[in-house]
């Protein structure tokens, strides 16, 4: 919501607090069949996408949520050549999957066109001209249906959708159902990343330990880690699964060389320090995880605040 007096935005965080941003333009603002957008330029964050009242994304650390989305599955993997993506409508998920020069298609699946198209028009920054590459396959669709319909597999599924909200479009992608298909769909040895909530202190388990214990129920082998994002106002939290070995497995070193020989653009947060530091949770996380009962399914969903 907006304070025209001040010119001020004002985003809810949690039911008792709000993070306040200079506004300096709204871009647009307007509903789609799924959701209400708002495109907005802040004073500290630059040009940001606010879906349903809940920013997805800003220019001044976007870096830092899409690195550690995309960036840690992928290097990980020994030869990545096919990656999934459900959502990710801003292209930055999609710049940093094709920013690997193992990767041959990557296929882009997300519900609302006219949120891609608005992105690509607003936040050039984002997208860096990721949606005109030769190897991305775009679809508008609902990435369970989609998945459900088509049998092809990936090497690295990555699931960038909103948060799971009760009148939202994405909380059905959140399900052990979804896992179980999403799992039939990796390719023997692939990963899948979910970017799973916050996870600070105060919110920790409002979503993120239920993402946990439900994708535990379906993958043997799970990572999961966080990161602060400061246009958030929250550290946010990410799960990577599959039946790899755990990422602290690969050593700094092996990370870096990785990194030099794939990656066609210059990482501003990911690197083999950064990667050794990264998936050494807080402890009340992981008393968190091991004291959450919660199973996520179609007939028992959950829902973010």
């Amino acid at each position: 919501m907006t304070s025209p007096r001040r010119r001020w935005y004002y985003e809810h965080i949690t039911p008792d607090l709000y993070l306040a941003s200079g506004l300096k333009k709204v871009l647009y603002t307007g509903q789609t069949r799924y959701q209400k957008v708002e495109i907005i330029e802040t004073a500290p964050f630059g040009h940001s996408l606010v879906l349903d009242g809940r920013t997805q994304s800003s220019e001044a650390d976007e870096f830092v949520y899409h690195e550690a989305l995309v960036q840690p599955g992928l290097t990980m993997l020994d030869q990545p050549r096919s990656v999934f993506i459900a959502g990710g409508g801003e292209g930055a998920t999609l710049r940093e999957a094709l920013s690997h020069r193992t990767v041959e298609r990557v296929t882009m699946v997300d519900l609302d066109q006219e949120v891609v198209e608005l992105c690509k028009t607003y936040l050039p920054n984002h997208h860096q001209g990721a949606f005109d590459d030769p190897r991305l396959t775009l679809i508008h669709d609902d990435a369970g249906q989609y998945l459900e319909n088509n049998t092809g597999t990936y090497d690295f599924i990555i699931i960038d959708i909103p948060d799971p909200l009760e009148a939202g479009p994405a909380y059905l992608l959140y399900t052990q159902e979804f896992y179980n298909l999403a799992r039939k769909r990796l390719n023997p040895g692939g990963l899948m990343v979910v970017q799973s909530g916050p996870c600070g202190p105060l919110d920790y388990k409002e979503v993120f330990t239920a993402v946990y214990k439900t994708l535990e129920s379906v993958f043997p082998t799970l990572a999961n880690y966080r990161v602060v994002i400061p246009s958030f106002g929250l550290a946010w939290g990410f799960i990577l699964a599959g039946d790899a070995a755990h990422p602290l497995s690969m050593p700094a070193e092996e990370v870096d060389s990785r990194i030099a020989s794939r990656v066609t653009r210059t990482l501003r947060f990911y690197d083999g320090i950064t990667h050794e530091g990264l998936f050494r949770v807080p402890k009340y996380i992981r008393e968190g995880i091991a004291g959450e009962q919660r199973l996520i399914t179609r007939s028992n969903p959950i829902f973010a605040v």
